[in-house]
């Protein structure tokens, strides 16, 4: 295609603007359609009594809350009937304390607190919502608008957060209607409640500051758990409900897109729960560990039974489990190797931490227990080609977990025996190209300066004859870690399985897992003049480039590029330095220029010598270059990355007369909601690559 588009695509147009015309040369054994309906499983949360867990199916964007046993059968239950792909997404799922309930929050958003319109109802926007279900299944309920729903330790109310407030709702009472329990001055989240019922915890978010509130739920008093100018999270109460434990963060100027190996060391606090009297217990080390990183799992910090705070640290250069007595003293590692820990939660009894990791196996992820002793945790099944994530014990000592493999979307998995049995596996449609999809190879190349890149390797099936057209992928984040299977992350399993598909038609997949991401290591996260502080991940393209290039199944002259968010920041890179090399490229939501970006979303960056540097290491500082033809799409309701950067991009691709068209999905959010929106993400993608990388004539009649 010789012409520049200049009009902007809209949904309903998409059939008829150009994204339709041209064929595969090889047609895939599947359709996009079918690798994207099996289910795909979120917010397990495990029973508080018995041996069951719930979780959020979405199934062709319809999501509804489930429920599956520990027991011997495999079957399970769907237990609320919403019907609409309509934007609505479904998470915080909650259990009463008896079992017999669940709470959850439902939204056309669940990112923030501002309203989504993503279904473009001509009604205007909606809140997020708090709904009630019984778990034996029945009539869902809406109670109240917000998120982060939990029920009173007697389960009568349901207490969830919104905004600057703390509601409750009476379940006894018929029609009972929300009341605050508090309004704050900061925006409430993380609430926790004591075991013993009588008190809750948050986080109350200031300006440049975070506060842990204690609020007494007898005496209504709130009290403010030591106070400081600095960043406080991850309340945890003692057994006895008698204490509470923090993380605390000093407060420092920096930038979430820059690398930071050291800073001023983080602290853990004990605080007495009934006065807010505290102490710190534990300061973390100088040098490695010495900056704060949260797993990615909702709690941070445990209080076990005997005593010890379990945390992540970094001190060995790894994310891992760490102890120290809540009485203060010497932290020691409950885990050591060259491996990562990105999820970790205690057995009920608080005795046994059960953690996911890549140990021996750097692409995948594998459960493994620990008694907290200085014995040495051990895996909980034998580690197989699958990947499991997300633990979930319930009261009865069973491990759940969201488990997939290269060939096998995400499901909700139970340990039964020492082995992992999928639930729900009946919910998987048989049109789902088991058969049809092999999981990717791990690699590893050299970097442009020389640093170990990781990756995954998709290639088309045997039979197909080479060299083949090829495709770079470039995750979001990017602190994440695409694995050799579908991912726990919605929008990078969704990725997998396109990735799968662009290999069964005859491309090869390189899925990059450049520095700044997570799996291999705190220096590799924290690279050296990472982002805005200098670019240093374009070496990882540029390498991925030269490593593609030397392989004699792939064509050099047919190399393509997408990606999402950050990935595509990264595909703009490609495009902006290396594009005698990259044919043509797909960029979703990519930053253009990080010094615009920050100053739009009120974070200017004042010095003029970051600014430069900053600007430096976008694609503006080298559109003079960019040469290949490029597909720039947006959702428009964007929170994460402003759609004002694909404008400025496409402002510039037009002022430089770069080939190129667009694609804006209007009202839809960063992580797209709609199934109907991935449809249009993936199917605009297929196509727009393939008329360049896989050319063929156009019909005659």
């Amino acid at each position: 295609m010789n012409r520049l588009l200049m009009g902007m695509v809209s949904l309903g147009a998409l059939a008829t603007a150009g994204f339709a015309h041209a064929a595969p040369a090889d047609p895939a054994p599947f359709t996009i359609e079918q690798v994207l309906d099996a289910p795909y499983p979120t917010s397990l949360a495990a029973a508080p009594k018995g041996g069951a867990a719930a979780w959020v199916f979405s199934i062709k964007g319809v999501r509804n809350v489930w429920i599956g046993e520990a027991g011997t059968t495999t079957k399970s239950r769907q237990i609320t009937s919403f019907t609409k792909d309509d934007g609505n997404d479904i998470g915080d799922v909650a259990w009463s304390p008896d079992g017999s309930m669940i709470a959850f929050t439902r939204g056309q958003t669940l990112e923030d607190d501002a309203p989504a319109n993503v279904a473009s109802s001509p009604d205007g926007p909606t809140s997020r919502e708090i709904w009630v279900v019984p778990a034996a299944g029945g009539e869902a309920r809406k109670v109240g608008n917000g998120h982060e729903p939990s029920f009173s330790p007697d389960g009568k109310q349901v207490v969830y957060l919104d905004k600057r407030q703390v509601l409750a709702v009476d379940l006894t009472a018929s029609g009972a209607k929300p009341h605050p329990l508090l309004t704050d001055f900061g925006a409430v989240r993380a609430l926790t409640w004591s075991p013993d019922g009588h008190r809750f915890a948050f986080v109350s978010q200031r300006r440049l500051h975070a506060l842990i509130g204690v609020f007494d739920t007898s005496a209504r008093t709130l009290t403010w758990a030591a106070p400081s100018f600095d960043i406080d999270s991850s309340p945890t109460f003692s057994p006895d409900g008698k204490q509470l434990a923090f993380i605390r963060v000093l407060v420092a100027k920096a930038s979430p897109f820059i690398s930071r190996r050291s800073g001023l060391p983080w602290q853990i606090w004990t605080a007495d729960a009934a006065t807010g009297l505290g102490k710190r217990v534990w300061t973390a080390d100088a040098g490695p560990g010495s900056v704060y990183r949260p797993t990615l799992a909702a709690e941070n910090l445990l209080w076990a039974a005997d005593g010890q705070l379990v945390f992540p640290w970094e001190k060995s250069g790894w994310m891992q489990p760490w102890a120290v007595s809540a009485t203060g003293g010497s932290a020691r590692a409950l885990a050591s190797g060259a491996f990562e820990v990105p999820y970790m939660t205690l057995d009920p009894s608080r005795r046994k931490l059960v953690f996911a990791s890549n140990q021996n196996d750097i692409d995948r992820l594998h459960f493994w227990s620990s008694d907290l002793s200085s014995k040495p945790p051990v895996p909980v099944a034998a580690p197989g080609t699958t990947i499991e994530a997300f633990p979930q014990i319930s009261a009865d000592g069973s491990i759940f977990a969201l488990q997939s493999s290269g060939v096998q979307q995400l499901s909700p998995a139970v340990l039964r025996g020492g082995k992992w049995q999928r639930l729900a596996a009946e919910t998987t449609a048989p049109s789902f190209p088991t058969a049809h999809l092999a999981a990717p190879q791990s690699v590893t190349f050299k970097a442009k300066d020389g640093l170990d890149v990781h990756g995954q390797l998709f290639l088309p099936p045997a039979g197909m004859k080479g060299p083949h057209p090829t495709v770079l992928f470039f995750h979001g984040g990017p602190p994440r870690q695409m694995l050799a299977g579908f991912h726990y992350m919605g929008f990078y399993a969704g990725a997998y399985g396109f990735n799968e598909y662009l290999a069964s038609k005859g491309y090869v997949v390189l899925s990059v897992n450049y520095r700044g991401g997570i799996g291999y290591g705190m220096e590799y996260r924290e690279a050296k003049d990472f982002g805005l502080g200098g670019g240093s991940e374009t070496n990882d393209l540029l390498g991925a480039v030269t490593y593609l290039q030397g392989r004699a199944d792939v064509d050099r002259k047919r190399i393509g590029v997408w990606g999402g968010s950050y990935g595509g920041l990264m595909t703009a890179l490609a495009l902006a330095r290396a594009s005698d090399s990259i044919a043509v490229g797909v960029d979703y939501a990519g930053v253009y220029n990080w010094a615009s970006m920050l100053a739009t979303m009120g974070a200017p960056i004042d010095d003029p010598e970051d600014n430069k540097r900053a600007i430096a290491s976008s694609p503006v500082a080298t559109i003079g270059d960019w040469h290949s033809p490029v597909l720039v799409i947006q959702a428009d309701d964007d929170r994460n990355v402003p759609a004002t950067q694909s404008t400025e991009l496409i402002q510039d691709l037009r002022a430089h007369g770069v080939e190129h068209e667009t694609l804006i999905i209007p009202n839809e959010v960063h992580d797209l909601t709609r199934y109907a929106s991935w449809l249009i993400l993936f199917h605009a993608t297929d196509e727009y690559l393939g008329r360049y990388l896989q050319p063929v004539p156009h019909a005659t009649k």
